[in-house]
């Protein structure tokens, strides 16, 4: 028996597919597909985060230009570059020094984009009839378990 996912509710195996409470043996199984399911209220609220995380994480660079060219263009009326100059290199390192902590901002942002912006539902055609195996909103996890059924099913064929 070959194991090509596992984890708290499904297995895919050489044998079977265990997921959403069925037990389903890959010899009666004779088509796989997958659809987008109806948007949950949590996958919204992802998306909606994201939106608000990209929009903080935008506004600071663009306070920091509007500050730069307003501090130009008054030093270029008053004729006083030196003070200009130096609120600009202490708004440079002030930058650079801050930007280690975008890390954890940053590393949020691609996780909501790795779990997906909709939800994902894993069928079978068994034994004539359609049965929904499962629904996340988890994308990179339904991709991992969508392959592996699909490996299952053409090793399956294969035998």
């Amino acid at each position: 028996m070959t194991l090509y996912y596992r984890d708290d509710a499904v297995q895919v195996t050489s044998e079977s597919i265990r997921a959403g409470g069925h037990v389903i043996a890959l010899a009666d199984v004779a088509y796989v597909w997958h659809a987008r399911g109806a948007t949950t209220l949590a996958v919204r609220g992802r998306v909606l985060g994201r939106g608000v995380l990209v929009l903080l994480l935008s506004l600071p660079p663009l306070v920091a230009l509007i500050c730069v060219v307003s501090l130009a263009w008054a030093a270029q009326d008053r004729g006083n570059w030196k003070l200009a100059l130096i609120i600009l290199a202490a708004f440079v390192v002030a930058g650079l020094a801050l930007t280690p902590f975008l890390e954890v901002p940053l590393s949020w942002l691609d996780r909501s984009y790795e779990r997906g912006n909709r939800v994902h539902e894993l069928w079978v055609q068994h034994r004539g009839q359609e049965v929904m195996l499962l629904r996340t909103p988890d994308a990179l996890r339904f991709g991992q378990i969508y392959r592996a059924v699909q490996r299952a099913v053409e090793q399956q064929g294969d035998h």
